[in-house]
């Protein structure tokens, strides 16, 4: 060609070639980052605006810079099931992984098995709590980082004392790893899981010193004694050091070069230990904080209430990476002999076409198998994002955990003695409880007035009655021979299912 007419042609399409390369974006896959915290309540994130002096400055920018979503919950109040459900797609019951330290039914299907044949490498960062290993075939395993050593923790806090700053408390994760991953392979879009320790207890990492106990705010459903506000603020710590881990991903895919093509979800877990909250199906402990960024597909600062739970985080997943979630076969049976997924995408939410996704969400709880758990107290719940109904399968016994007899709960009962009436009845209500709990979350968002006894909710009552009745045949959840049978799906249990 001669020189003015490749000149001539090279003008002529100036103009398409960017709308080529915006096409090009549009269509290409994006990369995934999950990034789940481990015990965290979702008011304890500031942006989310609940009552907490917890500081997070990074995820408070994943808002800006994402949405929101504000109707999030968690179907399990414990680690191991909530994240087994958010890799499967389908409920703890059904998929077998319903107490904590459970493994899925044999065959399960997870993350990896959807995502692999769509052309994605898959990696998971930190805490796992999930099995077997054939459920999980991620290409790389990879982890702890800084922490989790105790000779590494102290040389930490001696860098710390020395002004080593914030780089000297960096928490579990491998940040050098997750760069090594994104850069190993640039022809193929990447997954990334990434789970750190923080703010799980004991609380023991973070700069404390940034909070005064004396000074913090009291959630309304936690009891306010010098123990709670010394807890609150080691957890505060810890929170803060979590906010830095996710700061530090963002700053990875950054320099990678990846952060305009990364679909990165935060998600807070279910609820810290403390009373009310983890363990519980109350909103503390099974509403989640959940931001997504994903430039070019979320608008910026936006929100959304629709309800979402995590069984619909990998349906999404599957069909942002151009899959169809509805022929998703996860090798686990419901009632009925369906196979497909639990969860449904709620990828236009995303994308602001709709505030609209679930009608209900569902959510249970089994002590059997928790540390100092109850010999049998199963939990289960509906809600519309307006009232909640909990039914307490066993409420003749006292509900019992890790804390229901600790340090909390004792200056809580101290304080009753005192004569304090809400100290006495939180502390009351913590371990027993009525078979039926009905809150308007309208006007009762902490949940502390049971109205089902009220004759004019009798009709709300008894529709989540039969929707709650629904969910747990579908999920073969037989109540509490299902309860009772809880240790036989934990990992090493020699009489596993």
């Amino acid at each position: 060609m001669k020189p003015s007419l490749l000149v001539s042609a090279i003008v002529m399409l100036a103009p398409v070639l960017p709308a080529l390369q915006t096409a090009d974006a549009a269509t290409r896959q994006p990369n995934i980052v999950i990034f789940i915290a481990d015990d965290l309540s979702w008011h304890d994130v500031a942006c989310f605006g609940g009552p907490t002096d917890a500081k997070t400055p990074r995820l408070d920018q994943l808002a800006r810079e994402g949405m929101k979503l504000t109707g999030f919950y968690s179907p399990a109040a414990v680690c191991s099931p909530a994240r087994q459900a958010l890799l499967t797609g389908i409920y703890p019951v059904r998929s077998g992984a319903y107490p904590n330290h459970a493994v899925v039914r044999d065959g399960v299907r997870s993350l990896p098995h959807y995502l692999k044949p769509l052309g994605y490498r898959t990696a998971c960062f930190g805490k796992t709590h999930f099995g077997p290993p054939g459920s999980y075939p991620f290409d790389l395993m990879a982890g702890m980082g800084g922490g989790g050593n105790k000779a590494k923790d102290k040389a930490k806090a001696k860098d710390k004392a020395k002004g080593g700053g914030e780089d000297a408390d960096d928490g579990d994760l491998d940040f050098g790893g997750l760069t090594k991953f994104i850069k190993a392979d640039p022809e193929h879009p990447f997954c990334a899981y990434i789970a750190p320790h923080e703010p799980h207890s004991p609380w023991d990492k973070g700069e404390r010193s940034a909070y005064d106990p004396a000074k913090l705010k009291i959630p309304p459903y936690l009891v306010d004694t010098p123990e709670t506000r010394k807890t609150l603020a080691a957890y505060y710590a810890e929170v803060t050091l979590l906010d830095r881990e996710v700061g530090a991903v963002m700053e990875v895919l950054e320099k990678t070069g990846q952060a305009a093509n990364t679909l990165f979800l935060f998600v807070s877990e279910q609820g810290s230990s403390v009373p009310y909250a983890k363990w519980t199906l109350y909103n503390p402990g099974i509403r989640v904080a959940a931001i997504a960024r994903w430039p070019g597909k979320i608008k910026p600062g936006s929100e959304t209430p629709a309800l979402v739970q995590y069984v619909d985080i990998l349906p999404t997943l599957m069909a942002a990476a151009g899959g169809d979630p509805g022929k998703a076969d996860t090798h686990c049976p419901d009632t009925a002999g369906n196979t497909g997924f639990d969860g449904r995408s709620f990828l236009e939410v995303l994308e602001g076409r709709t505030d609209k996704h679930r009608d209900v969400i569902f959510a249970q709880h089994t002590t059997r198998g928790i540390i100092q758990g109850s010999e049998a107290y199963a939990s289960r719940a509906v809600s519309d994002g307006q009232w909640k109904l909990i039914v307490n399968l066993h409420s003749g016994e006292t509900f019992s955990n890790a804390i229901s007899k600790g340090g909390l709960i004792e200056a809580w009962t101290k304080k009753a003695n005192q004569g304090d009436a809400f100290a006495a009845r939180q502390a009351a209500r913590y371990t027993k409880r009525p078979a039926l709990e009905l809150y308007d979350l309208r006007t009762d968002p902490w949940e502390l007035k049971n109205v089902a006894a009220q004759p004019e909710n009798a009709a709300k009552l008894a529709s989540f009655r039969h929707q709650l009745d629904a969910w747990m045949k579908q999920q073969g959840d037989t109540g509490d021979q299902t309860e009772r049978e809880a240790k036989q799906h934990q990992a090493g249990n020699p009489q596993k299912k």
